[in-house]
This record gives C-alpha cells, structure tokens and sequence, in this order.
C-alpha cells in the first residue's frame, strides 16, 4: 500500500511540475509552434530514477496542452510523444546519457507533423524536425542532464529506496 501511495504521490508532483513550468515558458511564447523550448520536458528523464516519472510527464504533458488550448490532434499526439519519450527513457534507464535521448526523438518526429497539420504551419517538416528536435535536445540532453546530476546525491531521500534499484551504480 505504501509503494502505491508513493507512486501515486511522485506522479501528481511531477505532473504540476511540468505543467508549472510548461505555463511559466508559455509566459513568452515557447511552449508551443516551430520554435520551441518547452523546459518541462527536461522532466521525461525521471524515469531513470522512478517509474511515477512515465504517468507523471504524460498526464502533466496532458493537461498542460488542454490549458493551453491546443487542438485536439496536438493533445492526443504531443502528449503521445512525451508519452513514447518516457517510456523508452525508462526501458533506458540503466545509462544516464541514453536516458534523455527518446523523448527528442519521438518529439522531432512526431511534433513536426502536428504543426503542419494541426496548426497550418507552413514550414518544411524537415525544417521543424530540426528546430524541434534542437528545442528537446537543449531540454532533455542539457537541462534533463543537469537534473540527473542534481538529484543523483538525494536520489533516495526524494524518490525512496524502493525504485532506485536500477540507478545504484549510475
């Protein structure tokens, strides 16, 4: 019962992280579009150190694009993408670099496709590919890195003994 409270609880803090941050970004129009740096989702890589990471950056990633009234194919398919993203950090999660990549790749994917439809973006889908993916990289790979290296001394004090199995010999 302990460990379903736990999780429970890491997943409903990682969610109002992401959604602060994806609003606080929002604030100067970063959130969303071509050109992008939605800081929030430098969070994917929690699951390298808790599974509550993967249910938590989804329904955060979720409820952050119907707050800002996204259309319906950017709030099924972006929240798709981070969904993807953090599920194959996780399956990742024995290797810190590794860890961060997913979530670029599926969003440079996925998310260019979303704009050209969704949003009538007329860029190239190559060309949002690349100003995508660079936005993910400098969230997942820098700020997501210098998380990892920020929690890693207090990883279990903040996510408990019990899901940090995998990240002992990090």
């Amino acid at each position: 019962m302990q460990k379903k409270i736990t999780f429970i609880t890491q997943a409903g803090i990682i969610a109002a992280l992401y959604v602060v941050l994806t609003m606080f970004v929002q604030t100067v129009n970063l959130a969303s579009g071509a050109i992008q740096f939605r800081v929030s989702e430098a969070l994917c890589v929690l699951p390298f150190f808790t599974p509550a990471g993967i249910p938590g950056v989804v329904i955060g990633c979720f409820l952050s694009n119907v707050l800002l009234a996204a259309p319906l194919p950017d709030v099924i398919f972006g929240t798709l993408a981070t969904a993807i993203g953090a599920v194959l950090s996780y399956l990742l999660r024995k290797n810190r670099f590794l860890v961060t990549l997913p979530p670029v790749f599926a969003n440079a994917l996925i998310i260019p496709f979303v704009l050209k439809f969704a949003y009538h973006l007329d860029d190239a889908i190559w060309f949002m590919m690349l100003t995508v993916g660079a936005g993910e990289a400098l969230a997942c790979i820098g700020v997501g890195s210098l998380l990892i290296t920020a929690l890693m001394p207090v990883r279990k004090l903040v996510f408990g003994d019990v899901f940090n199995k995998n990240t002992d010999a990090a």
